[in-house]
Order: C-alpha cells, then sequence, then structure tokens
C-alpha cells in the first residue's frame, strides 16, 4: 500500500508549487493513471515516489516504510521493488535486446558481475521468460536501435519485469508512439498488472486510454489533485475543469 501525505514539491525561483500538498493512497491491485494538462505536477508526483525528485516536505510510505527520509543506500533496493517505464525507452542502441533486458537484474548483483557481463542461467531464463512475456522472443539478438518504438517499449517493459517489481511506475511511457502502438502497451501493461497483482501508476495524456484501463483515475491542475474516481465518473464537466 503507498500512503502520501501533504506532498510539496517547490523548484528553486519558481512562483507556484509544482507539487501542493497532496495527499492519496494507493491499494495493491490498483491500475492507476493520472491525468493533467503539461505542468500540472504528474511527472514531479510519479519521479517523488521512487525519490528521482526529492520532494521539498511530506510523506511518502510504502507499505509502512517512510522514503522521504531513505539513504541513497536502503533507497536503491526500494527501487527494485518499483520499476519505472520512462517516455524515450533509457535503453542501450548498441545492445541486443536480450543484454538490454539482463540489466534489469543489475540492481540486485555485485558491481564485478555486471561489468563482466557474468549472469547465472536462472538470470538468461528469466530473461527469456519475460522476453516471452512481452512477445519478443524472435527479436531476442536484434540490436535495440533497429526496432520500432513499439518494441522499444516492450523491451523496456521487460527489463523491468527481471526485477520481479510490486510497483510500476509509468512515465508518459506510450508519449512518442501511434494511438494504435499505444493501446498494444496499455493492453501489454494490465495484463502484467493482473498477472502479478501490482500497484500500476501511469501519467498518460490519452484519456481515452485512461478511461479503457484504469481501475483509477487520478487528475492534476497545479499542482492539485481535482479528481480521485472510478474512470466512468469523469463527466465532461470535470475534463473542463482539468484541461481548462
Amino acid at each position: 500500500m503507498l500512503q502520501v501525505s501533504n506532498l510539496v514539491v517547490r523548484y528553486p525561483k519558481a512562483k507556484e508549487l509544482a507539487v501542493d500538498r497532496l495527499s492519496l493512497r494507493i491499494n495493491k491491485g490498483e491500475f492507476v493513471c493520472i491525468l493533467g494538462k503539461s505542468g500540472a505536477g504528474k511527472s514531479t508526483f510519479i519521479r517523488c515516489l521512487n525519490r528521482l525528485q526529492q520532494p521539498s516536505s511530506g510523506s511518502i510510505r510504502l507499505d509502512g516504510v517512510e522514503l522521504t527520509t531513505l539513504r541513497e543506500g536502503k533507497m536503491r533496493q526500494v527501487r527494485s521493488d518499483m520499476v519505472m517505464i520512462f517516455q524515450h525507452f533509457n535503453l542501450i542502441p548498441r545492445m541486443s535486446v536480450f543484454q538490454n533486458i539482463l540489466t534489469g537484474s543489475f540492481g540486485n548483483r555485485p558491481a564485478y558481475k555486471n561489468l563482466l557481463g557474468l549472469f547465472s542461467v536462472l538470470e538468461k531464463e528469466k530473461a527469456y521468460e519475460a522476453l516471452k512475456q512481452v512477445d519478443l522472443l524472435a527479436h531476442a539478438n536484434k540490436r535495440v536501435e533497429a526496432l520500432s518504438g513499439g518494441q522499444k517499449q516492450r523491451v523496456g517493459i521487460a527489463r523491468a519485469l527481471l526485477q520481479e517489481p510490486k510497483m510500476l511506475l509509468g512515465d508518459e511511457p506510450v508519449a512518442s508512439l501511434d494511438p494504435s502502438t499505444s493501446r498494444k502497451i496499455f493492453e501489454l501493461l494490465k495484463s502484467i498488472h493482473e498477472q502479478r497483482r501490482l500497484v500500476t501508476i501511469v501519467n498518460v495524456h490519452d484519456v481515452g486510454l485512461a478511461k479503457e484501463f484504469a481501475t483509477r483515475i487520478v487528475a492534476f491542475r497545479e499542482g492539485k489533485i481535482v479528481f480521485d474516481d472510478t474512470p466512468d465518473r469523469l463527466t465532461d464537466e470535470i475534463f473542463a475543469k482539468i484541461y481548462g
């Protein structure tokens, strides 16, 4: 369970708060889509959850553990349970699909093994299972630079699965993809979410995707929550309030 209380983020020299005393609770099994205009605080909020962005004040508790005060070593351990899927994939272009997926295990291994590229049979088996789950087994030995955008995002998802996370975070993971590919990526995310009973929190601009796949929609405006309910409760009036 994730509990966020009175979260505040203030950027230096900014007149307004990026996140303004935000509080919410998200339970295991929820698939939450976060909506809002650019600059509403969506990315700042989601980056606070894994401390890529340090909050100015407030509390973030995951299964009772306060994250805002953890030292970096402890926070790295927590990050292995809450993986992030990024808009721009963050892959290593000249490495193969399979090699990129194996990097998902780096956080739980000695540094010398990572440098030498030493992987156990079990780690390789898990990587192949992740490849199967995202339907990329036929592309295992291709360089990722040769893949389409949708395929690259699938590699990113498979890499995340290798960490066996409890929470899946997405920061605009389909923003650079066409509508058809975006929908396929959301279908994959929802399937993984349901199979593994994860907490899933995804920033998305496409309201249609949010209404189709989310179990809950949270909408931001100027760093504050202006809507928090099931997708069927997102009316045209509330939509206008979110987007102006």
